[in-house]
């Protein structure tokens, strides 16, 4: 997921990725604790993903803050 798809979507479209990534990553552990990960690198790339979300949320407000 790039962060220029992210900034597309509203501040709660973006809420609410970033719920669906939470639980997609607790999953993920879940499985990568009982053994049964088919992919243990998708761990890194939800946690970025996460990171994006979280960073797009940030400009956004920072932005309706200012007024811009």
């Amino acid at each position: 997921m790039k962060a220029s798809e992210l900034r597309d979507l509203t501040v709660e479209e973006l809420r609410q990725k970033e719920q669906d990534l939470r639980k997609e990553l607790f999953n993920l552990r879940f499985q990568l604790a009982t053994g049964e990960i088919e992919n243990p690198r998708r761990i890194r790339t939800v946690k970025k993903d996460i990171a994006r979300v979280l960073t797009v949320i940030t400009e956004k407000t920072k932005l309706s803050e200012t007024g811009r």
